[in-house]
């Protein structure tokens, strides 16, 4: 019986890695091919001589993608300003230097590579898809650069060069469906943004829901900066799903939505669970979306004892969105986790951060997170939430503990070593 699941999970994930290839042949300009054109190694420029350090801020605050990454731009930003007050970072105030990604893959490496050879920034903070994080990932390697990226994502990867602040898919798409099941859910349809994230998550979900016994029943893809849903719902409609798995970014929700309702759908008849939908989002949809879910390890809803004081200062700060949401918790996160990593390490040089990066903890609003330094994500806590009519989470399932990352799903039986290889190719 094992092998035979074995054999139908890997043909599932072969299914999968064709349409993450013809996904990545579209569009933009891979991260590979923009680091490609950017001008030869340089060695670091960092000066921490004097009483600053710089730091890059690095978010989409145009394009498809600014409705959510504005929000994590502006906390970092609060974020800054909270440690320069308490003296900096081993007394150096930081100057930030915010540049916008544009929602463009190959501006998000020309910016990385402008932010560490011309600005000579000691460490970026941003993105937020992982096409963005993945335009990054080869410049700050060549160069010794670090990014830290705050957004849960598909796993499937590590870099000594980046630290991953948001969930990877042990700690969010895999609670998530642990809920499903929970919930008795039999019949499940993938609606997602046609980009590595959700293709490679859905792969994932795939491979899960055969191991559970949930019956993927429909899957469709709608380029990231549409938001034309109208043909895709009506298969929604058709397969009469239990639910909807929702890993669709950005602006694209909102067409989503519409086509949602429009097509007579309802959280009663055909709920939908999110992985990219949180407070900022919610009321950004255009419909009231009160009874649909999210799996996130943060919601504003949270009863932890440093959550209170964390939402106080947000609604108190310059340009506040006024609600919380767990990209930009886990943003705020990676600015105090650089502090602490720099402080351990005694020097802002990178290969001594990163040196002394295992063990770091912080007291954050989500709980006391610990660094792995191994793979350079954190543990986290597992929350479903339910929307409710002030477009809050009521929490409805959460883990029993922190869960450690486990981003290539090693600890998992159902998901074979070769798939998994695959699976990581195919995503680049």
């Amino acid at each position: 019986m094992l092998n035979t699941r074995i054999r139908s999970s890997a043909a599932l994930a072969t299914a999968l890695v064709v349409g993450l290839a013809v996904s990545a042949c579209g569009g933009s300009k891979s991260g590979d091919d923009a680091s490609a054109e950017a001008s030869p190694a340089a060695e670091s420029c960092v000066d921490t001589s004097g009483d600053t350090v710089k730091l890059g801020f690095l978010n989409s605050l145009t394009g498809g993608m600014a409705i959510s990454e504005k929000t994590v731009s502006n906390v970092l930003h609060m974020a800054a300003d909270e440690i320069n007050a308490d003296g900096g970072i081993m007394g150096k105030q930081i100057e930030y230097i915010q540049e916008d990604g544009a929602t463009d893959w190959p501006t998000f490496a020309e910016k990385t590579e402008k932010l560490l050879t011309e600005d000579c920034v000691a460490a970026i903070f941003g993105g937020w898809t992982s096409s963005s994080r993945k335009a990054v990932k080869p410049v700050v390697e060549r160069l010794n650069g670090l990014f830290f990226y705050p957004v849960q994502y598909e796993g499937l990867e590590s870099s000594p060069n980046i630290y991953y602040t948001g969930a990877t898919t042990n700690q969010q798409i895999i609670p998530a469906m642990d809920f499903l099941k929970s919930q008795g859910v039999k019949t499940l349809f993938l609606a997602g943004s046609d980009y590595v994230f959700p293709r490679t998550a859905n792969a994932i979900i795939k491979l899960y829901a055969e191991e559970l016994g949930i019956e993927i029943v429909g899957e469709e893809y709608v380029p990231l900066d549409k938001d034309d849903w109208t043909t895709q719902v009506a298969k929604i409609v058709k397969a009469k799903p239990d639910f909807v798995f929702n890993t669709i970014n950005g602006s694209s929700n909102v067409g989503f939505i519409k086509a949602y309702y429009d097509a007579g759908l309802t959280p009663d008849t055909t709920p939908i669970i999110s992985v990219s939908i949180a407070e900022e989002e919610a009321p950004a949809m255009g419909h009231e979306v009160t009874g649909n879910y999210a799996s996130w390890n943060y919601f504003q809803s949270l009863d932890t004892p440093n959550n209170p004081k964390f939402i106080e200062d947000w609604k108190a700060y310059p340009g506040s969105s006024g609600v919380t949401s767990d990209p930009m918790e886990a943003a705020y996160i990676s600015m105090y986790l650089y502090k602490a990593m720099v402080e351990k390490a005694g020097s802002f040089d990178v290969d001594k951060v990163n040196a002394a990066a295992d063990g770091i903890t912080f007291d954050a609003p989500e709980g006391t997170v610990t660094l792995n330094g191994e793979n350079h994500h954190i543990s986290k806590p597992g929350h479903i939430g339910q929307i409710n009519a002030d477009n809050q989470f009521d929490i409805v399932w959460a883990s029993d503990e922190f869960i450690e990352p486990d981003p290539y799903l090693e600890a998992y039986e159902w998901f074979p070593a070769d798939v998994r290889d695959a699976l990581v190719k195919a995503a680049g």
